[in-house]
């Protein structure tokens, strides 16, 4: 277990390093990340509206 409590240190670490260091970059890949989490949820809602 403390090999993944270390991983995930690192994880957070290079998040946070990212942000600051590019928050250009940073923001849009959570642009990117966000318009897909909508695309994904429209794509769902169109199937169950299909189905039903």
């Amino acid at each position: 277990m403390p090999a993944k409590k270390y991983i995930t240190w690192v994880a957070v670490a290079f998040v946070a390093f990212y942000v600051i260091s590019q928050p250009d970059g940073a923001a849009r890949s959570m642009e990117n990340a966000a318009n897909g989490l909508a695309f994904a949820a429209d794509s769902l809602a169109t199937f169950v509206n299909g189905i039903a």
